[in-house]
Formats: C-alpha cells, sequence, structure tokens
C-alpha cells in the first residue's frame, strides 16, 4: 500500500509574521512566560527581550488602530452558541451600532464576539478583533475586517479603551468580568471621563447588580453613585442612544475645560509679571 506524504492540517497560531502549526505550536503562552513565577529564573535573560516585544505590541496596536473611526467595544462568551439570545442580541448591537457610525471592537473571537462583529459588517460597518494566544485555539473570526494578534491581555485590553467609546456587555464569564470591573475602576478613578458601560442581558446580570448594590454599597466599599456608572437595559435603541448622548456631551465639557486650563494659564502669568514689577 502506498504510503502518503500530505499531511493532515491541524491547529495553527499566529505570532505576527510567524505561523506555526501541528508540533512547532508551544505549549505555553508569552504572557505565561511572563506572569507565571515558575519562570522568574529566567528574568535575567529573557526579560529585557520581553520588554522589546511588549513595545513592539504597542506600537502595532496604536499604529494599526488610530484611524479608527469612533468605536465601541463589545463584550461576551466565546462559549455561546449562535442560536443562543445573547449571540442574537449581539448581531442586532452590533449592526444598530454600525448604523449608528461607531466602529465595532470584539475581541476576534467565537460566541458573542463574532455575532457582533457579524452585525458590524453586514450593517457596512468597520468590524475589528482583538484576538489573543491562548493555550486552546480561537482563531479570529471570518466577520471581523480589521485584525490584531496580541500575545500580552494588558496590551490588548489598553487597546480595547484606548479606541472605544464606550463598552457593551452581555453574558460572559470571567473575561468579560475582567474588562467589565477594568471599565468601572477606570471610570471611577477619573483616568477615564464620560467612558459609557452597558450591561445587556438583564436576567444575567442579575444577581451580580443585587451584590453590587446589596453587599458592596451597603458596606461602604463602594459609593452610592458608583452604580450609576452602570447603565442596564436590553433594549438597543436605548443603548446606542445612552452611548450617543454621553458622546455628545463631553465635547462642550472638554471646551469648558480648555478654557478653564487656558484663563488660568493667563492669570498665572498676570500674577507672575505684576510680581516682577514690585
Amino acid at each position: 500500500m502506498e504510503q502518503s506524504n500530505h499531511r493532515e492540517p491541524g491547529r495553527e497560531r499566529h505570532r505576527g509574521a510567524v505561523t506555526m502549526r501541528r508540533q512547532a505550536i508551544p505549549t505555553s503562552t508569552a504572557d505565561q512566560g511572563l506572569l507565571d513565577s515558575r519562570a522568574r529564573a529566567d528574568w535575567r535573560t529573557k526579560d529585557s527581550w520581553r520588554a522589546l516585544r511588549i513595545l513592539s505590541e504597542f506600537v502595532e496596536g496604536f499604529d494599526t488602530l488610530a484611524d479608527l473611526p469612533p468605536a465601541v467595544s463589545v463584550f461576551g462568551s466565546a462559549r455561546s452558541k449562535p442560536d443562543s439570545p445573547e449571540c442574537q442580541l449581539a448581531e442586532a448591537v452590533g449592526a444598530a451600532l454600525a448604523r449608528a457610525g461607531y466602529a465595532v471592537i470584539t475581541g476576534g473571537g467565537p460566541g458573542v464576539m463574532e455575532a457582533a462583529n457579524r452585525g458590524a459588517s453586514e450593517a457596512g460597518g468597520r468590524s475589528v478583533g482583538l484576538g489573543i494566544e491562548l493555550p486552546f485555539e480561537q482563531g479570529i473570526n471570518e466577520w471581523v475586517d480589521l485584525a490584531i494578534d496580541f500575545r500580552y491581555f494588558f496590551a490588548r485590553k489598553t487597546m480595547f479603551v484606548k479606541y472605544a467609546q464606550a463598552f457593551v456587555v452581555l453574558p460572559g464569564g470571567f473575561g468579560t468580568l475582567d474588562e467589565l470591573f477594568e471599565a468601572l475602576t477606570l471610570v471611577q478613578t477619573g483616568k477615564v471621563t464620560r467612558f459609557p458601560v452597558v450591561l445587556m442581558g438583564s436576567d444575567y446580570w442579575r444577581g451580580l447588580l443585587d451584590w453590587l448594590r446589596d453587599t458592596m454599597a451597603v458596606e461602604g466599599k463602594i459609593g452610592p453613585v458608583d452604580l450609576d456608572l452602570i447603565r442596564v437595559t436590553d433594549d438597543i435603541a436605548e443603548a446606542v442612544r445612552h452611548i450617543v448622548e454621553a458622546e455628545a456631551a463631553l465635547s462642550p465639557e472638554q471646551e469648558s475645560v480648555r478654557e478653564e486650563a487656558v484663563a488660568r494659564t493667563a492669570a498665572d502669568q498676570q500674577a507672575a509679571a505684576e510680581e516682577s514689577e514690585r
């Protein structure tokens, strides 16, 4: 029996210009090499090179996304089935955001992310996927028009916030919660301003919201006003309107801050001039 030299296609992983398949795929990720304490012994020889790799990811992300139109990051579970309520909702949200003039940014994977990308793409909007190297392969879904694959979660997370005007968060797991609470922390501490965070799928989020209100807020771990940072709705039109109104309110606020800064500088210069004349 003649033996074929043809090799069956297998898993595939991309790292920038490098494509790895089958046995060439490493068993660990770049994030694991950086953060896992078991690899700490090699920091003297490897961490300086990792710093350059990390820098390159930021440069690549900034350069690629610099010309992106106003965008909204949409989060949700990679495990959701295409016919699930959250995927149907995500597709409709992606389409509505695209029609409102926003690009849609997701993690580029399957499930809710793919649904949101599909909605945006089919509505004629810009569909963006920010992928991440994981031990289990996901790949970029077919509805992404512009994709970047990241090695490091923190570089990728920066891009989700830096190039978005808002977050829309649908039912998801640990990764979704990570992005949700990072956004809330950034707004609470004033690192970003006027950044709407919209939770959709109210039944799914009800237990978390009850705990935030009845435990965290009651015990003073967060203030009552912090709960106002979250808009909960299953109405797509309301979600988009909330995002549009927040963006519209930001421009006059930014102009007011600019005018105040100019007036303060002029007053300081006048005071300095008067002091020098004495």
